[in-house]
Formats: structure tokens, C-alpha cells, sequence
């Protein structure tokens, strides 16, 4: 498993669509900045299929620290909670699949999220 950068995704978008880097690099930065300043405002953002972004208020607590066994309090916090939705689920659920067929053939070869084919959504 590696780590995948916004530049990655910004560099294999402009070549998959044929669009400048600069302009994808925008529209992405203005996505994720517009992303932000909902979830600041205390908004749930909801992608279809993707998954929903909410924010939730954290209570506060009393902690304890392992080395002294000392008692801190922690205030409460906002914090942001990612729910996945329907297809997110099930390309992970296959996706998982294959890499688990894929060791048990014992190929060793890495299976990409391309690789596995995606269900259609489902009419309502």
C-alpha cells in the first residue's frame, strides 16, 4: 500500500481528461477549500455513491497519561466523520477479493483498483 499526493492525482487527471495541470490543479484546490468551509459552517456534504462528510462535536474527557498515570482532562473538539457510501463499499469489498484470490493463487502480483470491474448503481 502507498500513499497517493494530490499532485499524483492533480498530473493522472490532466492526462486522462487532456487538460492542462494547472487548471485541474484549481479546480481541485477549489473543491477541497469549498469542502472545508462547509464542514466549518457545521454542514454535512453528501457524494452519492462516495460517501458523507459530517461534522460531529467530541465531549469532553478525562484521560490518563500511561507513563505518570497522571489524570488530564481533554476538552471537547469538533472533529470531521467520513461515512462510505454504497459503491465505495462494494469496489473495496472486490477489490479486497482479488488481492485475496491473488494470494492464495500465489502470484504476487498487485491488483489495482482498475483491474476490478465496478457494479452498476442500482435504480430507484
Amino acid at each position: 500500500m502507498s500513499t497517493v499526493t494530490k499532485k499524483e492525482l492533480v498530473d493522472r487527471i490532466a492526462e486522462q481528461l487532456g487538460v492542462k495541470r494547472v487548471i485541474v490543479k484549481r479546480v481541485t484546490q477549489q473543491f477541497l477549500d469549498e469542502i472545508i468551509a462547509e464542514l466549518g459552517r457545521g454542514n454535512r456534504l453528501e457524494f452519492r455513491d462516495f460517501g458523507v462528510f459530517e461534522c460531529k462535536q467530541r465531549a469532553a474527557r478525562v484521560a490518563q497519561n500511561p507513563k505518570t498515570m497522571e489524570r488530564v482532562p481533554v476538552p471537547s473538539k469538533r472533529t470531521v466523520k467520513f461515512k462510505v457510501g454504497r459503491l465505495m463499499k462494494l469496489k473495496l469489498q472486490e477489490i479486497a477479493k482479488a488481492h485475496a484470490a491473488a494470494r492464495a493463487a500465489g502470484d504476487g502480483q498487485a491488483v489495482t483498483a482498475s483491474a476490478v470491474p465496478v457494479a452498476a448503481p442500482a435504480k430507484a
